[in-house]
């Protein structure tokens, strides 16, 4: 009886040596996958964070490059949009900047984002002169591309949220780009939409390390554009 009771005790102890180690490997492996998804968002902001600015010290560069983020079924930019609008404004209403870029996706019927984003900064108060047009920004790897290689431009801001800001301004300078970032926070009033976007750039950073190794071309290339020369050539109206 006490030999049975002994090798019950150590039965049930080996059980439960087993059974932590199971769940000492099932932790190690459940924080090395947490580490290898998020270290390309941690690269990405590591690697960008002397190009990334708070509005009142961006520095100047003559374009703002305004990435598109969706436009509503009555063809209205939707908030964050819009705020991404309202910081292109203040760059050149401030003189940070000289012309505008502003790159969406316009490959449906009904569906612009560059025609809305262009009516709302003419809305605004910028010049329609001052304004050019990406009907082809389908991804934030095109629009950085097109932008270096369709519209010659050089260096830029990159004017969108601050959870993708890291990305766009990591790939933007990829494409040939001196680009600096400025981010809108917008977490006031969309905070749900700005948790979602924190999260949605786990998978987004790791896609963003293949293009910027692979560097694939874009949907469209095509010729050489001239609206942002004529945007920068243009006098500033008084």
């Amino acid at each position: 009886m006490t030999t049975s009771t002994s090798d019950g005790k150590q039965g049930g102890s080996g059980r439960r040596g087993r059974t932590g180690r199971r769940w000492r490997r099932a932790g190690l492996a459940a924080g090395l996958l947490a580490v290898a998804a998020f270290a390309p968002v941690g690269w990405l902001y590591a690697a960008t964070a002397e190009h990334r600015h708070p509005l009142a010290r961006i520095p100047e560069r003559p374009v703002a490059l305004v990435l598109g983020a969706g436009v509503t079924p009555e063809g209205e930019p939707t908030r964050l949009l819009e705020r991404r609008l309202e910081l292109a404004v203040e760059l050149y209403r401030s003189g940070r900047v000289e012309a505008l870029l502003v790159s969406g996706d316009n490959s449906r019927e009904h569906y612009n984002e560059t025609d809305t984003m262009y009516g709302y900064l003419v809305a605004a108060g910028v010049p329609e002169v001052k304004i050019a047009r990406d009907y082809a920004g389908f991804s934030t790897w095109e629009s950085c591309v097109r932008a270096r290689e369709v519209f010659g431009v050089e260096a830029a801001t990159v004017v969108t949220q601050t959870f993708h800001l890291p990305r766009a301004v990591a790939l933007c300078r990829t494409a040939g780009l001196d680009a600096v970032g400025v981010g809108d926070p917008a977490w006031d009033d969309r905070a749900p939409a700005m948790l979602y976007g924190h999260v949605r750039e786990v998978p987004a950073a790791v896609k963003a390390l293949f293009d910027m190794l692979l560097r694939p071309e874009p949907t469209f290339l095509g010729p050489y554009e001239t609206g942002v020369d004529e945007a920068l050539a243009a006098e500033r109206p008084e």
